[in-house]
C-alpha cells in the first residue's frame, strides 16, 4: 500500500508562519522572515519560499509592503455568519470595545421606521458607535431599534456590551437573520475623522435589518467599514 505523499514544502512554511501567528510569537504589523530567509531556514528554493509568502498575502495572513517587506497583517472580520461585532472579535481572539458618538431618542426617521415595521413617528432608539479592534478603530455603526420595545438598550453600557447580548439576554428576543445591503462608499470628512484616515479613503458599507427567530424585523445597522480590514465570504451554489 503506497504511503501517504509529503506535504509540500511551502506548505510546511505556511504552517510554521501560521503557528508563530496563532500563538501570538508574530503580532499584527511585526515583519516575517523575507523570502531568503525562509528558503535558508527550510533549505528550500527562493521560488519555494516566494510561493508561500504569496498565498499567505492572498489569504489576508500577511502583507507584502513595497521596498519594506512583509509584515503580519492586521485580522480580518469575515461576514459569512450573523454575528455580532464582540463575537467577530471574539472568533479572533481579540476583545472589541466601542466608543459611543450619540446616544438618544428620534421620531422623524421615517424610512427606517418603516423598514422596522413601525409607524413613522414612532420612538427609535439611535446608537452610533465607533467600533474598534485593541486601539484601531475599524468601523463606525448606526442602530435603530423601537425605543417603546426595548428601554433596555438605551441603557446599556453599548461601549462595552454586546447589543446582540442585551437583545438576547436582557430582552428576550432570539435573533436569527439579517437581510443585507453592501456597497462601497468613500469616507466623508466626519468619518475619516472618526475613522482616523485620510478623507475619501474606500468604505464597505453594509445595511442590515436583523430579524428574530419570529420573523420580526427587531435592529437596522448602517456599517461603514474599513474596506482593508473586513472580507466578505460567500459560497455560491449551481
Amino acid at each position: 500500500m503506497p504511503g501517504r505523499s509529503e506535504e509540500p514544502a511551502y506548505k510546511k512554511i505556511q504552517g510554521t508562519l501560521r503557528r508563530r501567528i496563532d500563538s501570538g510569537q508574530l503580532r499584527p504589523g511585526n515583519p516575517v522572515p523575507s523570502e531568503r530567509e525562509l528558503a535558508r531556514i527550510h533549505r528550500v528554493s527562493l521560488m519555494t519560499a516566494r510561493h508561500a509568502l504569496t498565498e499567505l498575502a492572498r489569504d489576508g495572513i500577511v502583507e507584502r509592503r513595497h521596498g519594506a517587506g512583509t509584515f503580519v497583517a492586521p485580522p480580518k472580520v469575515q461576514f459569512n455568519k450573523l454575528l455580532g461585532y464582540t463575537e467577530q472579535m471574539a472568533s479572533l481572539g481579540l476583545t472589541a470595545h466601542s466608543r459611543i458618538v450619540s446616544s438618544a431618542i428620534v421620531t422623524r426617521e421615517h424610512e427606517i421606521s418603516a423598514r422596522l415595521g413601525l409607524h413613522p413617528s414612532s420612538r427609535l432608539g439611535r446608537l452610533e458607535r465607533v467600533r474598534l479592534a485593541g486601539d484601531e478603530p475599524v468601523a463606525l455603526e448606526i442602530c435603530y431599534w423601537s425605543a417603546d420595545d426595548f428601554p433596555a438598550l438605551i441603557e446599556a453600557p453599548l461601549e462595552r456590551t454586546s447589543l446582540f447580548a442585551v437583545l438576547e439576554h436582557q430582552c428576550g428576543i432570539e435573533l436569527a437573520y439579517a437581510d443585507e445591503e453592501i456597497d462601497a462608499t468613500d469616507a466623508d470628512q466626519r468619518m475619516a475623522d472618526l475613522l482616523c484616515i485620510p478623507k475619501g479613503t474606500p468604505l464597505l458599507r453594509m445595511r442590515q435589518l436583523i430579524f428574530s427567530s419570529t420573523g420580526r424585523a427587531t435592529v437596522y445597522v448602517t456599517g461603514f467599514y474599513r474596506s482593508g480590514r473586513h472580507t466578505l465570504r460567500i459560497r455560491r451554489f449551481r
